[in-house]
């Protein structure tokens, strides 16, 4: 039985209400977001056994985070706690030309300062297949560059596969200490995710014909960069997002995928957007769910397009869809024709 194993931070996310901008708001909607979460609580919906690790407060915030988190079945045994704050991200949700916009408050948080010692890796991958991480996670320190390397090694020494999401984050380090650490990091990757910026930022890697500010995606561009991605790190599978951006809340959503030396690419769904943020998430576990089931690479990418597709209809982090909704959308029933 496989079992999936996510590491980072989760954080409290105060989102206005509606469209309201950030200086009009005077109350928020509390959820609780995370990248690694949300692969954890999307893996969990679709019946796969998945442990989220993490480092929570000693206290009412983080039995909230811990009471979250239960409900969709998710793994909780090696969550640590210490004294400390929970991280905060502040959304405000775009609309036609304008972006969506979102403030980080997770400096110095309880789990940006944990130590490498507060996970004993050879009992969190006892019994794992796959472990999960992101770009983020480095990017809070190099305490955590510390850990995520710790848990690299064990998971190398295990045998159990490994996967990324690249997740640049500008306003979290930069290019230069981005590209240090991740091109030592993803040495122990077998399965990269990024998106149509991730790589260029990241690695340097652009793809030709493509300008993601105009929305304009070559996919001959983009198997140029899985290849090199490849030739380079020496990678299983790479899977890239795409996201042709008409206005903040219209956008052209597919993705492509390279498994060994073959490449797929999606279909390409037009999507009205309620919530964007964690689609990429939802897309890295639609990618681990098919390729643990089994999955055929083409039936494991249109899995994982849909199960995204459907994300940004879904307000919160989370992707909170049925299996079955993931299929039914996959095989083309997409209208949104009302189910009685």
């Amino acid at each position: 039985m496989a079992k999936v194993v996510t590491f980072g931070e989760i954080m409290m996310r105060l989102a206005t209400p509606g469209y309201l901008r950030l200086v009009q708001a005077n109350q928020f909607e509390v959820t609780y977001a995370g990248a690694e979460a949300n692969v954890a609580v999307s893996l969990a919906n679709f019946g796969i056994d998945v442990s989220f690790v993490t480092k929570l407060p000693s206290n009412e915030l983080g039995q909230a985070v811990l009471r979250t988190l239960r409900q969709y079945g998710v793994d909780l045994s090696h969550i640590c706690f210490g004294e400390g704050r929970l991280g905060l991200y502040f959304l405000e949700t775009g609309f036609s030309q304008r972006p969506s916009k979102v403030i980080y408050d997770r400096a110095n948080s309880v789990f940006a300062l944990s130590k490498p010692q507060d996970f004993n890796w050879d009992e969190i991958l006892k019994d794992a297949t796959w472990l999960h991480f992101t770009g983020i996670t480095p990017a809070l320190g190099d305490n955590l560059v510390e850990s995520c390397r710790n848990a690299l090694n064990k998971a190398k020494e295990k045998n159990i596969t490994v996967s990324c999401d690249l997740n640049y984050r500008a306003k979290l380090w930069s290019e230069e200490k981005a590209r240090g650490v991740m091109s030592e990091l993803v040495q122990y990757v077998d399965v990269l995710f990024a998106n149509e910026e991730d790589t260029e930022k990241v690695f340097g890697i652009h793809a030709d014909d493509s300008n993601i500010v105009e929305g304009k995606l070559s996919l001959a561009g983009y198997e140029q960069v899985c290849r090199r991605l490849r030739e380079r790190f020496g990678f299983k599978k790479v899977a890239i997002s795409l996201r042709e951006s008409i206005v903040a809340n219209l956008n052209g959503w597919s993705a492509v995928l390279l498994d060994d030396d073959d490449f797929y690419h999606s279909r390409q769904y037009t999507v009205h957007i309620v919530d964007r943020v964690g689609a990429g998430d939802s897309f890295a576990a639609g990618v681990i769910y098919g390729t643990i089931m089994g999955m055929k690479p083409q039936e494991t990418l249109d899995f994982a397009v849909a199960a995204s597709c459907l994300k940004h209809t879904i307000i919160g982090d989370f992707n909170q869809v049925t299996l079955e909704e993931v299929k039914k959308v996959a095989k083309g029933e997409g209208s949104g024709r009302v189910v009685r």
